[in-house]
């Protein structure tokens, strides 16, 4: 299989993390959350190309990055149309993994997972297997359970093949949860590779200080 390429959609604000910063600008071990993100896929040996979707506003803020070798593009007014941006400016690639910005502990191996799937599906992305029990509540008070039987918790990257997943975004409506949800709306197969716990989103002020824990527990510190 050629090289495959890399969108990672940072064009959010997340503000539900809290901070002065959009959360990916904001410090992760010494580092910008989106470095570490980025890093994961510049140093994988079968990305050739990685696609950084920003916002308009951040675009200075690129400069300062300690990672060569990217694209830049801006993103548009919601992820479906930065998603859409980022895959129009890939070139030379017939696989493409797309990536929320705010996994920033990916790891070689779950790329590396999903890039192999895609040589027998088009589509192909990483889950964990639910385990807690699930309820469903009103007014904090549970109001009855669902079975968690084949039920995941989607994580990124979302890998296809870049024509397939094109051809998907053009055609949805908008609205969709991931690129999963696009794709499968668009007929296409998507396989479930193992996800990884540690492969969190940083959504909330205390997932920093749980990434953090994570990357110096895989520093051996």
């Amino acid at each position: 299989m050629t090289l495959a390429a890399a969108v990672i959609v940072a064009a959010g604000r997340g503000v539900r993390a809290g901070g002065h910063l959009p959360k990916q600008w904001q410090l992760l071990a010494g580092k910008p959350v989106l470095e570490h993100t980025l890093q994961a896929f510049t140093a994988h040996p079968d990305i050739g190309q990685v696609v950084l979707v920003v916002h308009p506003d951040d675009t200075q803020r690129v400069a300062a990055l300690e990672c060569d070798d990217i694209t830049v593009v801006d993103g548009g007014a919601d992820r479906a149309a930065s998603v859409a941006f980022g895959l129009d400016a890939v070139a030379g690639a017939s696989h493409v993994l797309i990536h929320d910005v705010a996994r920033p502990l990916v790891t070689a191996a779950t790329i590396t997972a999903v890039l192999d799937a895609l040589t027998t599906s088009p589509g192909a992305a990483p889950a964990v297997p639910v385990t807690d029990a699930l309820w469903t509540g009103l007014d904090r008070q549970v109001t009855g359970t669902r079975d968690r039987e084949g039920l995941y918790r989607a994580q990124t990257p979302q890998g296809f093949h870049l024509q397939a997943i094109r051809d998907a975004h053009a055609a949805h409506p908008g609205g969709a949860a991931d690129d999963v949800e696009v794709a499968r709306a668009h007929g296409l197969a998507v396989a479930i590779v193992p996800g990884d716990e540690d492969n969190l989103k940083i959504t909330l002020p205390a997932d920093f200080a749980r990434a953090e824990r994570i990357l110096r527990g895989r520093d051996g510190h």
